[in-house]
């Protein structure tokens, strides 16, 4: 009787939280259930809508059914449809905003929701609940129904976020929708668009049209970031691009039609080559030489986290001139984005060159100012206060802590959580973005088959955040976003493999609720997911496959484990030279490799299919990682 007492738990628990094995979504939902049957959708099947607030999501879903049915469904005001959205006439205090109902039987389907935002989310999950053929831009002769569930589902956090960093490399007005439609299938409403930096100005401003007829090329490159060849002299500068007033406004309104709010962001006083080499003379070196960096080497970084700036990219902030620039600039974004935040950067603000602008000097003796950190706090203010002007709300990385910060600013905190801590105990909001967890340019598998860049971050670990930090009041944890920093990153297809599934444990950490998150479980929702992906022409990486390899040295001898993220993995190596396959050594404990100039190689299996990549570690590669 314990024994199924303790079945009948587990399988409630797993029918709340869990999900049933035939149904895969992500992000969970808050509670699910699963009943006996089906409901299928036909040729006759008939789509509804109560009011104009619902309209829209019946359109989106019966448009995409009908691609991928190769049928022609229409949706129509009418309460009484098998497939029915509608907005409910008393709100329902539980599910908020964004959150829905829905329930499927085997004669109905209902998606109810207090705004049009939570009809969109539950369409999205009805999308999910049908078979993976709903992807495929091609009709598919296939039987399209859906599982009998009840579905409550609303989100953890207000704050969902994508950031993509369009400066480093310019992606194109299509690829930005793309982008859009991909974060919005999985419940993501805010898309950070980080427009401007060292390598490229990427918006329209009309009163400063330098900004895109400079500020926005930069000579032909190749290769690594930070190993690129300066500009030479007389260069023509002819990579780049940006968006048109006209595209903004586009591109807005369709975010808007998908639940997502677009936070431009300005990256000031740093990070502001770009702008430097449109209006020399913003900085303080005021140099008419400066150009929008390639990718060419211009810091020197410290190992205490200092660095040195070779090259002037910093706004002067003593000089009037610059409120009256930056005047202009928000003025014009502000028009353009109903959202209420502008994101101003305010990171890896190099100040060597203030020390030594006198004009940057007498400011700080004006205003008996100690450190140039307080500087920088002095121009945010500033920028702050021209923001509100115009009825926006600034937002900043955690560097925007040092030196003080104006009352009413909210903080992205990227160095780890300790920003975000230090600010909430302050009374600021905070979305967090630490790169220990949500730094989505790093690599995601193995250093030696990965693209090459300075730090990893696996898809577990993604998985394993939680946005609030020990001791802080919730209230001001805005939520979470992950970022996509693009130096390494030249195309949409790399985008894409660079965010996803990284991209989907990070939207469970930010709409599911904690206490249902199950690695295991996620797991394997991703590899179904895979196949969605697949059809919808999505890239993604498979890193998940590939074993993990770890050296302690000791005594002379080196000791290997071996381990993989995905679960039901078998790991088979070889140190003799032979290529591994199930015919070679499966792994079972730790080992320790012979001595001499051993090569070990290993790769993972399942059900004797290879999953995993071949990792190749020559000596070299096993002393460096021991």
């Amino acid at each position: 009787m314990k024994h199924l007492l303790l079945f009948v738990l587990f399988f409630a628990l797993t029918k709340v939280y869990g999900q049933d094995p035939a149904i895969h979504l992500i992000p969970q939902p808050a509670e699910i259930q699963q009943s006996a049957g089906n409901f299928l959708f036909t040729k006759t099947t008939t789509i509804g809508f109560n009011s104009k607030d619902s309209r829209k999501a019946a359109e989106m879903f019966a448009d995409k059914l009908n691609i991928a049915a190769g049928i022609s469904l229409n949706a129509r005001e009418d309460k009484g449809a098998a497939v029915q959205f509608n907005i409910n006439k008393v709100p329902v205090e539980k599910i908020g905003k964004e959150g829905y109902t829905l329930i499927s039987t085997p004669e109905s389907v209902v998606i109810s929701a207090n705004e049009a935002a939570g009809l969109f989310y539950g369409m999205q999950t009805l999308f999910q609940l049908l078979p993976k053929e709903i992807e495929s831009k091609t009709a598919m002769n296939i039987t399209w129904t859906v599982p009998a569930v009840k579905i409550t589902d609303y989100p953890r956090f207000g704050w969902r976020g994508i950031m993509l960093d369009v400066s480093r490399n310019f992606f194109s007005k299509e690829d930005v929708k793309k982008y859009i439609d991909e974060i919005a299938q999985f419940k993501f409403n805010t898309f950070h668009w980080h427009l401007t930096d060292d390598n490229g100005w990427r918006i329209e401003i009309k009163s400063l049209p330098k900004l895109t007829e400079v500020g926005a090329w930069r000579v032909q490159r190749f290769g690594q970031f930070g190993q690129r060849a300066v500009p030479k002299p007389g260069e023509a500068a002819t990579v780049g691009g940006f968006y048109t007033q006209t595209d903004i406004k586009e591109i807005v309104q369709y975010a808007l039609d998908r639940n997502v709010t677009i936070v431009p962001e300005i990256d000031v006083p740093g990070h502001s080559m770009a702008a430097i080499a449109s209006y020399p003379e913003l900085s303080c070196t005021k140099d008419p030489s400066t150009k929008v960096n390639p990718g060419s080497n211009f810091s020197e970084w410290y190992k205490d986290g200092t660095f040195k700036m070779m090259v002037d990219n910093t706004l002067n902030p003593s000089d009037e001139k610059v409120y009256e620039f930056l005047d202009k600039v928000f003025t014009e974004v502000a028009a353009l984005f109903p959202n209420p935040y502008i994101h101003v950067g305010g990171d890896e603000c190099y100040k060597g060159f203030w020390t030594s602008d006198p004009g940057c000097q007498a400011l700080m003796k004006k205003l008996n100012l100690t450190k140039p950190e307080e500087l920088q706090a002095y121009f945010m203010k500033r920028v702050e206060t021209i923001l509100k002007a115009k009825g926006k709300k600034l937002i900043g990385w955690d560097e925007i802590l040092e030196g003080g910060l104006g009352p009413d600013a909210s903080v992205m905190s990227w160095r780890g959580i300790k920003g975000g801590i230090d600010a909430a105990k302050l009374g600021h909001y905070v979305v967090m973005t630490p790169t220990t967890f949500a730094y989505l340019d790093y690599q995601q598998g193995e250093a030696t088959i990965e693209p090459p860049i300075y730090s990893g971050l696996r898809l577990k670990k993604c998985y394993s955040y939680e946005p609030i930090p020990d001791g802080v009041d919730p209230k001001y944890i805005l939520g979470g976003g992950g970022n996509l920093w693009t130096e390494q990153v030249s195309t949409f297809h790399h985008a894409e493999y660079m965010v996803w599934p990284r991209g989907w444990a990070l939207s469970e950490d930010f709409w599911s609720p904690k206490e249902g998150k199950n690695w295991e479980n996620f797991a394997q929702r991703v590899e179904k997911q895979f196949d969605r992906s697949a059809l919808a022409g999505i890239n993604f990486s498979q890193a998940i496959y590939d074993a993990i390899i770890t050296v302690q040295s000791k005594d002379g001898k080196m000791t290997i484990n071996l381990e993989s993220e995905m679960p039901g993995l078998d790991i088979f190596y070889s140190f003799d030279g032979s290529m591994p396959n199930t015919f070679s050594t499966k792994y079972s404990s730790p080992f320790d490799l012979p001595e001499g100039p051993v090569t070990l190689r290993v790769v993972t299996y399942r059900n004797g299919k290879q999953t995993g990549h071949l990792i190749t570690l020559k000596p070299e590669d096993l002393k460096k990682r021991s």
